[in-house]
């Protein structure tokens, strides 16, 4: 079948026109025949049982019934009436009832004549009663290509309201059904089908509204989330490919004195496998014609930013700039603290811009920037703002990217006439099978493995009622010459809440650890920023033991002194933001130690939450279980959310589909790049038409 047939307006569908297709649109996205066709069902009911009215049992199930009304009684109730019928086989009699609708119900039953109801049965007063029972003729009901399992739509209140229920869209998708006359166009390849033993498209599509039997569903189910999956990696892998072949980089040819130098003398630690290996595939990267555009994951204390300071090194060597984006004031100074000793040693010239960056000191940073003399800049978003040009940039790199919108990030790419390499870091460990889906255009690098010394934080779980015994253990650490952070939640819905709780919070570690002898330093979102960098510093310098604080320490904080991370109700944190906030501490070389406080009362998923983190401190594996707790909307932040918008695969439940459909999408591309081969014709064409009608990054946000 042509896809004109499918692309015909939703409107022009027999049984539908123009205020049906106004509430299809806005409620359920469904705008032509090809939208309805992808409104895959949620659910399905099981209508391969006949119930007698004397076999009913009160359950929680939905039956159906064969039967006759006999007759029907309108009953006055405290807000008006409601419609009630008598209902009877030859085994007993019970009631069908409506509250609403009740004019077109009278109008239009028959008495006395076959039906087929369908719904849940409640029993009062020893009476059986079904409310808004699914009604169909005995007779009708044998003639509809409806099948023995019964599909139940996505809705919403609207549309039901509006007399589109789940019975409704399923006339219309027969009538799609029989116009089509199932002639539905193959969009994968012959090799592909009989490889993987998938059903046509035809037979999964009929298989998905109307299945014969489960056997049959499963199959469908399989061969359309298959090809969901496969089309996303197609069109991810393909851009990667493209990016490669057309977006042309700078090569960067030479490994010089700046790296070499730095390699042999000043090396601060020895590199670990894992960060030997990135290296090489950033070298890699950009030696090669084609601009990169690489991910760079690692848990918080992996060694990112010494692998971001010798790319930049790379870049220097080939007579280029480089520049560092994160997303927090704090952030960006800590870099470049981090970055300043380095380059001094090395005699390369850096800067810093920020927002508060003073206005004497912008102009000296972008003349400089513009005639070459600053080699590094690293800052926050200021370094997107169009008075910043620099003479050559050849590597950016974004820390932390989830806070950065993509047309954010491509504002960088235009400060060259040739886009620089793109290097993307961050500490938030993204789940394989997300990675692949979101991030799937980008080359991954990993650093798994954290630097020798490094000693696991123990993690333990306290109830409140141990308070005096963790204040102890603080008072020890602290004798030790250690520091402590408490962490107290902050969620926007509860402010005010969450404040009073830090500052009785504050007050009574205040009570605990009395003035002169213990030093503590609050930080929290209402503070002036200046007082916030200012505790923040008397805490990094060692003045203070004790940092109370909400979450704005999440990212940022470089203290290798402070080895206790106290958690307040941890229970209301996610698992990645646990694990964030542990991160914070085990940076030196002595033991660290995160203690996770809650109350008594704990749901399972927080159960889950605290045995996870108490269990492992591999940050993958946490992101897992994360994944599986919370959706892949919500993983990836708001910026990111509705990630993937999938029609029927779930990137959770289907990773393993996905996988396979990763690599053969890879395959495929392999074998024959642009699709020319006659055999890879239903593929061409259907990418073609996803990327005409309704491209692929709908699904990816």
């Amino acid at each position: 079948m042509n896809s004109n047939f499918l692309q015909t307006p939703i409107e022009y569908l027999k049984g539908v026109g123009p205020n049906r297709a106004d509430l299809l649109k806005k409620e359920l996205g469904i705008y032509t025949f090809q939208d309805l066709i992808n409104l895959f069902p949620n659910r399905y009911l099981d209508r391969t049982q006949y119930y007698k009215i004397g076999q009913i049992q009160q359950t929680n199930a939905e039956i159906q019934i064969v039967g006759k009304i006999t007759h029907l009684k309108s009953v006055e109730q405290k807000r008006g009436k409601r419609l009630v019928a008598t209902f009877i086989d030859e085994t007993g009699k019970m009631e069908l009832v409506w509250f609403r609708g009740q004019k077109w119900i009278r109008e239009n039953l028959k008495l006395n004549t076959p039906y087929v109801i369908f719904g849940k049965a409640n029993r009062f007063n020893n009476v059986y009663s079904m409310p808004h029972p699914e009604m169909e003729l005995l007779t009708d009901h044998e003639k509809s290509i409806r099948s023995a399992m019964q599909p139940v739509y996505p809705s919403t209140e609207k549309l039901g309201n509006s007399g589109i229920t789940n019975r409704v869209i399923n006339t219309l998708m027969q009538s799609l059904f029989t116009d089509a006359k199932n002639g539905f166009a193959e969009t994968l390849s012959l090799p592909l089908i009989n490889g993987l033993k998938l059903l046509p498209k035809s037979e999964a599509l009929f298989n998905i509204h109307f299945p014969k039997n489960s056997t049959l569903l499963a199959k469908a189910q399989y061969r359309l989330k298959f090809e969901e999956l496969f089309y996303i990696q197609l069109q991810l892998l393909r851009k990667n490919m493209l990016h490669k072949s057309k977006i042309k980089g700078y090569t960067f040819d030479r490994v010089g004195a700046y790296f070499n130098d730095f390699f042999k003398e000043h090396l601060p630690f020895e590199l670990t496998g894992a960060q030997k290996r990135v290296i090489k595939e950033i070298r890699k990267d950009m030696g090669s014609k084609a601009q990169m555009n690489r991910l760079l994951q690692g848990d918080v204390g992996s060694g990112k930013t010494i692998v971001a300071f010798m790319s930049m090194l790379i870049a220097l060597d080939n007579g280029f700039q480089a520049c560092l984006m994160a997303p927090t004031e704090i952030l960006s100074v800590q870099h470049y603290n981090g970055l300043l000793e380095l380059c001094n040693k090395l005699k390369v010239s850096i800067s810093i811009l920020t927002g508060s960056s003073k206005t004497s000191s912008r102009r000296e940073i972008h003349e400089n920037l513009e005639n070459g003399t600053l080699q590094l800049l690293i800052g926050t978003h200021a370094l997107l703002e169009d008075k910043v040009k620099f003479k050559n940039l050849g590597l950016a790199i974004i820390d932390e990217q989830h806070r950065f919108g993509v047309a954010q990030r491509s504002k960088l790419w235009h400060k060259n006439e040739l886009p620089p390499h793109v290097l993307v870091m961050t500490a938030t460990p993204i789940p394989r099978t997300l990675a692949m889906s979101v991030y799937g255009d980008l080359d991954i690098s990993v650093i798994d493995e954290l630097p020798p010394g490094r000693k696991d934080i123990k993690t333990v779980h306290r109830y409140d009622a141990n308070r005096l015994r963790v204040f102890r253990f603080i008072r020890d650490e602290i004798d030790k010459g250690r520091q402590v952070y408490i962490v107290y939640p902050l969620i926007q819905e509860s402010e005010a809440l969450d404040y009073k709780d830090l500052m009785d919070g504050y007050e009574s570690i205040v009570r605990e650890f009395p003035q002169p002898k213990y030093q503590i330093s609050i930080v929290h979102g209402k503070m002036k920023p200046a007082d916030k960098e200012y505790e923040m510093n008397r805490f990094v310098k060692g003045e203070t033991q004790i940092m109370v604080a909400t979450t704005v320490i999440e990212v940022g904080v470089n203290v290798p002194n402070a080895s206790v991370m106290v958690i307040e109700s941890a229970e209301r944190f996610g698992l990645s933001q646990l694990h964030q906030l542990r991160g914070r501490v085990g940076r030196g070389a002595e033991q660290s130690f995160c203690i996770l406080m809650t109350s008594h009362k704990l749901t399972q998923d927080a159960k889950t939450r605290l045995q996870t983190m108490t269990r492992t401190n591999d940050g993958f594996e946490i992101s897992e279980v994360d994944l599986k707790l919370r959706g892949p909307g919500d993983i990836m932040g708001t910026q990111q959310s509705g990630v993937l918008n999938l029609r029927i695969a779930d990137i959770i439940k289907d990773s393993e589909i996905l996988k396979i459909a990763r690599s053969y999408a890879f395959e495929v591309l392999n074998d024959d790049p642009g699709l020319a081969k006659d055999f890879n014709s239903p593929i061409r064409n259907a990418y073609a038409a996803l990327v005409k009608f309704k491209n692929i990054w709908n699904y990816i946000s």
